[in-house]
């Protein structure tokens, strides 16, 4: 079985709070996803783009939470992270944005809330490299994990085999290894780890899910 990520999802809109959460995850984090909410998807405003700072040596995905993605691609690109996600609602062509971003070097990926059919987006799936499953409510933690939404891995994969998957949306102890075994590559985690008295136990017990071989 492949190996499955957990990453620690931070979602502020303070940047004191933002750091942190930095500090809390440094000493065990190594791939963390940072959500960014302009307002014109949700009413939730995190902090912006232009905000974000991360630790050397972590790999970042940050998740776009606008309707307007080409008015962050600059900074995204100054930015630099590993993966830039733009949800498929987005009001514009999604596509010259992934173009701009491949170009610049980072893997694009596009986010799927729980109405958008993968066969309705074709063209977007097979030209990214990552989609995002996503289960939560946008711009908030605490989302409730709806795993029937899990059938939208292989319906993906049927559209780009080698695409990454990922998850967001109350991923915690008692639905990680159901997640892993259903094929998602990348579990992002907020409430569960974010809230947890003991964020680095709960970030271990997380992984040790992802290993385990019996799906049951």
């Amino acid at each position: 079985m492949a190996i499955t990520v957990i990453a620690p999802t931070i979602l502020s809109k303070d940047p004191a709070a933002y750091k942190q959460i930095i500090k809390t995850y440094y000493p065990f984090a190594k791939h963390v996803h940072i959500d960014v909410s302009d307002g014109s998807l949700t009413s939730e405003v995190t902090i912006p783009e232009s905000a974000v700072w991360w630790p050397r040596g972590w790999t970042v995905d940050i998740h776009m939470m606008t309707a307007n993605p080409s008015q962050h691609v600059d900074t995204l690109i100054k930015l630099h992270p590993n993966l830039v996600i733009f949800h498929a609602e987005a009001k514009e062509d999604l596509l010259p944005v992934f173009n701009k971003l491949k170009d610049n070097g980072m893997k694009v990926g596009v986010a799927l809330v729980k109405d958008i059919y993968p066969g309705s987006i074709k063209s977007i799936l097979s030209a990214v490299d990552h989609a995002l499953i996503f289960s939560g409510t946008l711009g908030k933690y605490g989302g409730t994990a709806d795993l029937l939404l899990l059938e939208k891995a292989a319906l993906i994969r049927e559209i780009h085999g080698n695409i990454e998957l990922g998850w967001d949306g109350g991923a915690n102890l008692e639905n990680t290894k159901i997640l892993t075994h259903g094929g998602i590559d990348v579990i992002n985690v907020g409430s569960a780890i974010a809230k947890s008295p003991d964020p680095a136990k709960s970030f271990a017990a997380l992984e040790a899910e992802t290993e385990k071989e019996d799906p049951l």
